[in-house]
């Protein structure tokens, strides 16, 4: 099941229905079924997709068409090559169309959210064999910043400020976490790891 805030930012940010739109990194197809039940016209891509999905198998270089809009969900900072990708990504939606990104950001990422990400997920039951800095260094080993992708999109869109906020809850977590995140957020004990915002082909 889609995440409900995620639908609501992606239906409150993209243009009316039945706008095209071009999912990135798709997924499972749970957002673009959604998207499309809401009478959007959503082509979804991501190089791994599954049969059956309703996601094409297909990386965001070796897209095709034209679209009113794109919308990319934890998903940009996975793109490669990144800059060649961005310049594609600039070709396949109309000028004056817009980019909606829901990120995360690694350069916020401290010990303190992945020391409390593994203690959720000890709670609900799970055993890993991480510690927070492994989790970190991984994770900063093979993603791509937020910053790094906002400048690679920069010479194509006119990008809007991020707006922060909570993202650890979303990340492999039982549901029911968003208002302790956000409390402890607000509290100075959490960093905000999450990023959205909007931009405007040029």
């Amino acid at each position: 099941m889609v995440d409900p805030g995620v639908l609501a930012f992606a239906r409150g940010a993209l243009p009316p229905p039945p706008a095209r739109v071009l999912e990135i990194g798709a997924g499972d197809g749970e957002l673009a079924a959604a998207l499309r039940e809401h009478r959007y016209a959503v082509t979804a891509i991501d190089p791994k997709a599954e049969d059956g999905s309703g996601v094409e198998r297909t990386a965001l270089i070796d897209a095709t068409g034209g679209y009113d809009a794109a919308i990319a969900v934890v998903s940009l900072h996975h793109v490669e090559p990144l800059a060649e990708s961005c310049a594609r990504l600039a070709e396949l939606v109309e000028r004056g169309g817009e980019l909606v990104i829901d990120e995360l950001d690694i350069r916020r990422y401290d010990e303190r959210a992945t020391a409390w990400w593994l203690h959720q997920r000890a709670a609900a039951g799970f055993d890993d064999d991480h510690t927070p800095e492994s989790i970190l260094d991984g994770m900063r080993g093979h993603i791509h910043a937020l910053d790094d992708v906002l400048a690679a999109l920069a010479p194509h869109f006119a990008l809007g400020e991020p707006v922060r906020g909570p993202y650890l809850h979303r990340w492999h977590l039982p549901p029911g976490l968003r208002e302790s995140e956000e409390r402890l957020i607000g509290e100075g004990a959490l960093p905000a790891t999450g990023a959205r915002l909007v931009g405007i082909r040029r």
